[in-house]
């Protein structure tokens, strides 16, 4: 129920520009890395929007020009979700 209930808590999006990626494989690389990222961070702001009985959507958009390397997305994605979580603290 606790997993149901963090699920519910926090959804999220990604997206990729065509301008600058007009391959679609390189596009879905990119949404992957990000989702992934996403995943492996998600469950502390999952928590705290539970015990505030909050519920969020976000979106990423990836704007660089250039493919980037897992560690960059995960560290980018890793500060957003904690400056997120800071607000609600």
């Amino acid at each position: 129920m606790e997993m149901e209930n963090q699920d519910s808590a926090l959804k999220a999006g990604f997206t990729v520009s065509t301008r600058h990626f007009k391959q679609a494989v390189d596009r879905n690389r990119i949404k992957r890395l990000m989702r992934e990222s996403y995943r492996l961070q998600k469950n502390n702001l999952a928590n705290e929007l539970v015990m505030h009985n909050k519920k969020l959507a976000v979106f990423f958009i990836y704007t660089a020009a250039e493919l980037p390397k897992y560690n960059e997305v995960y560290e980018k994605i890793g500060s957003a979700l904690e400056r997120i979580e800071k607000s609600f603290v």
